[in-house]
């Protein structure tokens, strides 16, 4: 039985890897899914290879301006009816030595890996009904390990977003939603459907997207309802080597 049978899934900050991985196998899922990405032509794309799986609507939105996030909200509720689940998979990296860091950087890392997540949620959760869940996806550089030498900004906003999943879970608590995160470490960016993928032994390096989709789908159904406030690591253990 699809576990998540005509749920009203958002997956914000689509892109060719972890989003196309929650994509598709929350279509498979039974899920009716709006994703959201900054580029019109990569949505059109996901749309014709993703259509075939099941309900797929798609926006073109700047999840990292309040604006862009009520937008995008407001038309996947218009456009499925409601909300059940919200994912949020936008992110960016940069690898900065503290004396050569721009604002620019800065700001653009903070807006990704942090405000993103936060205007998506502050525009879903009017929405979102008791069983209601929410994903964020943060790393674990940051939620788990401070990485050392040039990662200051990555790592601060991804701490600051791991810190701001169990926030949200307390506030959230009295309205039965539940937040929670996933942590992956690295992460291969390339994602098929269907594709048979070996997986890599425990402790590899990359991860590829599906094995942190399937983690996030875990989270969005009522298997995983005693799961509040927490931010997985997915990472096949690498961070303890």
């Amino acid at each position: 039985m699809s576990r998540l049978r005509d749920k009203r899934v958002f997956v914000g900050g689509v892109g060719p890897g972890l989003g196309s991985a929650v994509v598709y196998l929350a279509l498979s899922e039974g899920a009716r899914v709006y994703a959201v990405a900054r580029s019109r032509d990569f949505l059109e794309g996901l749309r014709r290879v993703m259509s075939r799986f099941g309900e797929l609507h798609v926006g073109v939105y700047d999840l990292a301006t309040p604006e862009g996030a009520q937008a995008a909200v407001a038309d996947a509720v218009a456009t499925l009816g409601g909300l059940d689940g919200v994912v949020v998979t936008a992110g960016g990296y940069a690898e900065t030595p503290i004396e050569e860091l721009e604002p620019a950087v800065f700001e653009d890392l903070l807006s990704r890996n942090l405000k993103s997540h936060i205007y998506v949620v502050k525009a879903a959760v009017r929405h979102l009904k008791p069983g209601s869940s929410v994903v964020l996806v943060t790393a674990v550089g940051g939620a788990y390990s401070a990485w050392l030498r040039r990662h200051v900004a990555y790592v601060a906003s991804k701490a600051a977003l791991a810190r701001a999943v169990e926030s949200l879970a307390a506030e959230l608590i009295e309205r039965g939603v539940r937040v929670n995160g996933v942590a992956p470490g690295g992460m291969t960016r390339d994602f098929s459907p269907g594709r048979l993928a070996s997986r890599p032994p425990l402790g590899a390096p990359q991860t590829p997207p599906e094995e942190v989709a399937r983690v996030i789908i875990w989270l969005l159904t009522d298997e995983s309802y005693w799961v509040n406030g927490a931010v997985i690591p997915v990472d096949g253990g690498r961070r303890l080597l």
